[in-house]
């Protein structure tokens, strides 16, 4: 990660609430054409989230705990702050004398920037500003929050709003909380009513909307340079299993997610006339021992 951090701009796009039984299924039916074309092998990996809610995961997300691989570890990470015994660090890990991933890539000149969605980055009750309170520049609005159709989408609008007023040489960790998946969600399945309620169609429903969008997200992202993006869930949900509904309790469904890292590749390089300074940065090339050995092309954990 030390080769990516400064040379490209970084996505974290969480999805609330997304379990990783509907996440598979759906890209294993080609239902989510648009996030399964950037898994690797077209599949999501399957973790374990670092929390069962989302204040708990987004506050150790933000201190390097991504969600863990379901495997017995360690595992390296792909940030850290600096910790005396981590067994999780590892010699390619990006490393920070900051407490938190956010306050450490704003100190290596990137512009930290928050788009919230469910209630903990909403910013009205003082417990919704601690998490975007980490960040230079946050926003929140009801179009982006839980009860809104089109949650998503007015997210990646400001997104692209974001990305276009942002100086070209300035670098850019651009996270996005997505409401869409939280309850409720009857309402991104056709013809489902509020007295239906919300159920694993309803939620599958929702990723289906997530889906349609997430294109225009990543083209923004990847607009200006190369982009490495990480999405996963912060933890799932219950539909009944086993007389459960909802989260905030340790049944399986609410802690394995889905998880998928991957680059997206940035704009062609320019080659100006002689004697003409380059208008676009190239893309970094990274060898395949530049980050630390992981399960997949050398990427960690």
């Amino acid at each position: 990660m030390n080769e990516v951090v400064g040379s490209h701009d970084i996505l974290l796009v969480t999805l609330d609430t997304l379990r990783h039984d509907v996440a598979a299924e759906l890209a294993a039916a080609g239902r989510i054409p648009h996030l399964a074309r950037h898994l690797p092998g077209g599949r999501w990996e399957r973790r374990h989230a670092p929390g069962s809610f989302t204040y708990a995961s987004h506050q150790a997300i933000f201190a390097g705990f991504l969600p863990t691989p379901a495997a017995q570890g360690p595992h390296p990470r792909l940030f850290a702050a600096r910790f005396a015994g981590s067994e999780s660090t590892a010699d390619g890990t990006f490393v920070h004398d900051t407490p938190d991933l956010v306050s450490g890539l704003a100190a290596h000149g990137y512009r930290t920037v928050c788009i919230g969605g469910v209630g903990f980055f909403n910013k009205q009750p003082p417990l919704g500003a601690v998490l975007p309170g980490l960040f230079q520049e946050s926003h929140w609005e009801p179009s982006f929050g839980v009860a809104s159709p089109v949650s998503f989408e007015s997210q990646v609008d400001r997104a692209e709003e974001v990305v276009a007023a942002l100086p070209h040489d300035r670098r850019l960790f651009l996270f996005v909380n997505v409401s869409a998946l939280h309850q409720p969600n009857w309402f991104h399945l056709p013809g489902a009513t509020r007295e239906d309620g919300d159920t694993r169609a309803t939620h599958a429903a929702a990723l289906e909307y997530v889906d349609r969008h997430i294109g225009r997200l990543f083209a923004a992202m990847s607009s200006r340079r190369r982009c490495f993006a990480i999405v996963c869930s912060d933890h799932g949900t219950a539909y009944g299993e086993d007389g459960f509904t909802g989260h905030r309790l340790g049944h399986d469904v609410v802690w394995t997610v889905p998880y998928a890292h991957f680059f997206l590749d940035g704009p062609p390089a320019v080659t100006p006339p002689p004697g003409v300074p380059a208008s676009v940065t190239p893309p970094t090339t990274l060898a395949p021992d530049a980050l630390p050995a992981g399960p997949r092309g050398g990427i960690p954990a």
